[in-house]
């Protein structure tokens, strides 16, 4: 049982479980199901997870469960922190009840490299303290619901339990709705397709930026290994790390380093302005989170990323610049114009 089966790695995931075995049986859960035969072989089932009925649902497609998998995590909106936390806090609390009520025997749950602390140009293993990267409320979040995860580790000895701690995790089908979680309404396309094309030579980048990518494929394949083998604590997920001059030649640019006090603030101004939906806390996340060694994720479970960092980046880029979406509601640029109108619903 999957849940948040239709978003980013969740898809993810789902390709990288056919690709493993046609016999494997699984159940995605979210809040807006795909068509029927996106997906072969997955049973989808509507749920909420922060709503009341959540219980009863999560009983029902928990019995005779092998393992549960748990991605959902709403990013937005970040200035309704009680929808959020509904979401977050409570739909993780649910879940692993359920998953106690039913026993089943393996959880895993997906957390982020946003969930520790910022550690400078060291990459750091899974043991590094995982109290989140200050100001970010999804790296409070991620280090706040990690804190219950491992309580409930602690508390059903039984229970395999395992968390995986991703990087930014990449994939060209995702794009629409990252433009529509953080980069509507500003930013225009005609300029993502510029930078595409490579017709914008310099590109102003935080002069001390370092980061890794994943590929959503890889995340998926890495989960997949962790079932298998039913491991259990956490596992770092990471590709190659970039520097801000290896960004800006994905775009055939020539990097024009920033201080990045000076664009966390532009980022502030604008995000306060509702012309961004990235917020600072969200641009702390990707300038702020530590470099990772993936070393436990490569010898246990034999896993190595098969698409770089630059490749993550280069299919990322064109995928904006095309507004390029995924075959489910999760992965479309109108998805926070659909939560907006069931909000106003409820």
């Amino acid at each position: 049982m999957i849940t948040g089966a239709s978003g980013n790695v969740g898809t993810g995931l789902l390709r990288a479980l056919a690709a493993d075995s046609p016999d494997h049986r699984v159940v995605g859960v979210c809040r807006r199901p795909p068509a029927d035969g996106v997906f072969e072989g997955v049973t989808w089932q509507a749920c909420d997870l922060g709503e009341e009925g959540a219980r009863d649902v999560l009983d029902r497609v928990m019995v005779g469960a092998d393992a549960v998998v748990h991605l959902a995590w709403m990013f937005q909106p970040v200035r309704r922190g009680v929808r959020l936390h509904r979401t977050n806090h409570k739909g993780t609390a649910a879940v692993l009840d359920a998953a106690r009520r039913g026993g089943v025997p393996h959880v895993v749950h997906a957390s982020s490299i946003a969930a520790y602390r910022p550690a400078g140009d060291r990459p750091v293993a899974e043991t590094w303290p995982t109290t989140g990267v200050p100001g970010s409320v999804y790296g409070a979040g991620k280090a706040e619901v990690e804190a219950a995860v491992d309580r409930f580790a602690r508390e059903n000895p039984d229970i395999a339990v395992a968390v995986v701690r991703p990087t930014l995790v990449a994939q060209g089908s995702a794009s629409a709705s990252f433009l529509a979680l953080f980069f509507d309404p500003l930013v225009p396309r005609w300029l993502i397709r510029l930078l595409d094309d490579g017709r914008v030579p310099l590109l102003p980048l935080p002069a001390a930026m370092r980061v890794q990518l994943v590929h959503a494929d890889d995340v998926g394949d890495a989960v997949v290994r962790i079932l298998r083998r039913r491991a259990t604590g956490a596992f770092n997920l990471a590709a190659d790390t970039l520097t801000a001059a290896d960004l800006a030649r994905v775009a055939g640019a020539h990097a024009v380093p920033v201080p990045g006090t000076v664009m966390r603030a532009g980022v502030g101004v604008l995000w306060r302005l509702r012309a961004i939906g990235m917020s600072p806390g969200w641009f702390d996340v990707g300038t702020c989170s530590p470099l990772i060694d993936t070393t436990r994720a490569r010898t246990e479970l034999a896993w190595t990323p098969r698409v770089s960092s630059t490749d993550c980046a280069r299919e990322q880029l064109t995928g904006l610049a095309d507004a390029t979406p995924g075959p489910t509601p999760a992965l479309r640029r109108d998805r926070l114009r659909d939560d907006e109108r069931a909000d106003a619903l409820t």
